[in-house]
């Protein structure tokens, strides 16, 4: 077993969150020997995790300074691993909020273009959504998350828009957010979200591309609604 990999991956998931919390701030400087100090680590395991930060645009290395924090402005919010810390910061519903404009823009399109590829291309859509209102019957929430990732990344990838497909992998991470989170409600997968998806399944085997990029929409408008009341109920 590499327990270095496991160690930077502690390393990581730390300095990310507390980053990505605030409770590092901006222009901070990072001293990876007292990083190293305070995880009981090697220099080269926080070097590691500070490189990984540094292609997330979190930090950067600064001659005869150090390596710095930067401000949100500068991360890459689409990462997963950004989308991660932030799902467990105060900026949750915030992401939530953004994300979700986003896949507004794109998962209508991308169930306009599947519609047209034919039901073989389509079938995993549908497949994910039964699952899903069978999982919401059954109140299986983890079972419900996974034919919910599967819904999604099916949708992405199997429009043919390879941008699109890479997107799936933010969308899984913005959904994962969901399991731990205790501050609102979307966390109890229902039959009606359910029922949407499939509405979008049905759609896009049928080979309705109108039908399609309707349904898709509504399923995402409705639960950006419910994320917008929620947070105005956390505030």
């Amino acid at each position: 077993m590499d327990t270095s990999r496991g160690l930077h991956a502690h390393v990581l998931d730390a300095l990310g969150h507390r980053i990505v919390s605030g409770s590092v701030g901006a222009g901070t400087v990072l001293r990876p020997e007292e990083i190293a100090d305070e995880f009981g680590v090697s220099r080269s395991v926080v070097r590691e995790a500070l490189r990984v930060l540094q292609s997330l645009g979190l930090v950067r290395p600064r001659q005869r300074v150090g390596t710095q924090v930067l401000p949100m402005t500068s991360w890459e919010l689409l990462a997963p691993d950004v989308i991660r810390w932030r799902g467990r910061s105060d900026g949750y519903f915030a992401q939530q909020r953004e994300l979700l404009e986003v896949r507004l823009g794109i998962e209508p399109v991308a169930a306009s273009l599947l519609a047209g590829r034919g039901s073989v291309a389509a079938a995993p859509v549908l497949e994910a959504a039964l699952a899903m209102v069978a999982a919401a019957s059954d109140g299986d929430g983890q079972a419900y998350l996974e034919a919910d990732v599967r819904f999604h990344r099916a949708l992405l990838t199997g429009s043919g828009n390879a941008v699109f497909g890479h997107f799936a992998g933010t969308v899984e991470a913005l959904l994962r957010t969901r399991t731990s989170e205790s501050r609102d409600t979307i966390t109890r997968w229902t039959g009606a979200a359910a029922a949407r998806h499939e509405a979008v399944g049905r759609a896009v085997v049928a080979g309705d591309a109108e039908a399609a990029s309707s349904a898709a929409s509504a399923m995402v408008v409705v639960t950006r609604d419910e994320f917008a009341a929620e947070a105005e109920r956390a505030e």
